[in-house]
């Protein structure tokens, strides 16, 4: 591929972020126990729910060849910390189909790689070879979640890298929101999906619009999502937050896909938002729910943000890098830097 056609790609591709991706990474961020299921489906995982993600940053820097550097932001990436180990995943979600996207996947998956990239200073080759150092990039498992798809859209995407020393190859799955029912949501648990279903009712909007009796069955179908998600939350298998943090994110989707179908939007909006009046009483006890569990969501994530920056310092201090250095890369003040190595320490004398 010329240099040229790859530039004509990224200038012709909308890779400004759009509701969707904001959709998307809040619910990774604030739903984050239920992006196991998702990885189960992809990937084929058999995780329980027992597992630790620790988020990685959503955004990388890439070094341009006038000496600048470019900020490249990732819908998400993080690690999956369990009895078997370790393991990175990035995942992007992409709302209409985009022939640049596996050329932006390469770049976000190297950056990744790189960004936890080792160095063995020494070894030898397979070969018996004196080497004079080893680079070892681990790539994550990445997959994309398409919001819009047809009969022409793949289920992977492929790689192919040709080096001196032969081709490696790997595949990237493919989403497809279209492909899900219902019944595949709840009985899989990707409750991840929930805003985006709307989606797959798309192409029957017009429809939708001029008879009243489609769009009562389409509404009817929210109900019951409404339904399902009180019921899930009765069972303690989604909290109340989780459920609120649902149906908000759905209200955006649907506002931003049928901005020119008022009567869907009314419909729909009108269940999501409850038509129950909610009492006074009510209304302090999901308060008091919703203040709880942020609090402890956000002690949460910053114990995964704090794991996440040790790790990065963890790789820098072994590459030889000083304080000032890593406090400039990770945009940590160098406090901050000190201080989590000084946990790093007490950690090591507890093992």
């Amino acid at each position: 591929m010329s240099k040229n056609y790859r530039e004509k790609e990224y200038n012709n591709s909308n890779i400004s972020s759009t509701p969707y991706d904001d959709v998307f990474r809040t619910m990774l961020n604030d739903c984050t126990r239920f992006i196991l299921p998702l990885l189960n489906e992809i990937f084929g995982e058999h995780y329980d729910g027992t597992e630790k993600i620790v988020f990685a940053n959503d955004y990388h820097f890439k070094n341009m060849q006038d000496g600048a550097e470019e900020k490249i932001i990732t819908d998400s990436s993080f690690k999956v910390i369990s009895k078997w180990g370790e393991k990175k995943y990035h995942l992007e979600c992409q709302a209409t189909i985009d022939n640049s996207m596996i050329l932006r996947f390469f770049e976000y998956d190297s950056q990744i790689a790189l960004d936890d990239a080792t160095i063995e200073k020494e070894g030898k080759t397979e070969d018996g070879k004196k080497s004079g150092g080893v680079l070892t990039v681990t790539f994550p498992h990445s997959a994309v979640l398409f919001l819009r798809s047809n009969e022409n859209t793949g289920d992977v995407m492929k790689m192919k890298f040709v080096t001196p020393g032969g081709e490696l190859k790997y595949e990237i799955p493919i989403i497809k929101m279209q492909k899900y029912t219902l019944q595949d949501i709840w009985n899989k648990e990707m409750y991840l999906l929930i805003p985006f279903y709307i989606f797959t009712h798309e192409a029957n909007f017009p429809k939708y619009n001029e008879d009243e009796t489609s769009l009562k069955e389409l509404v009817k179908e929210f109900e019951e999502i409404c339904a399902k998600m009180e019921q899930l939350v009765q069972e303690s298998r989604m909290t109340e937050l989780e459920s609120r943090i649902i149906v908000e994110l759905s209200k955006k989707v649907i506002d931003n896909i049928a901005k020119k179908y008022e009567k869907i939007r009314r419909g729909v909006d009108k269940v999501m938002g409850g038509k129950v009046i909610e009492t006074e009483a009510k209304k302090m006890y999901i308060r008091g729910i919703k203040i709880g569990e942020e609090n402890g969501r956000i002690e949460g994530r910053n114990e995964g943000r704090s794991e996440g920056l040790k790790d990065q310092i963890k790789k820098k201090l072994a590459k030889g890098k000083d304080i000032a250095q890593i406090a400039d890369e990770i945009e940590e003040s160098e406090e901050t830097v000190l201080e989590l190595i000084k946990q790093i320490e007490t950690e090591k004398q507890t093992i």
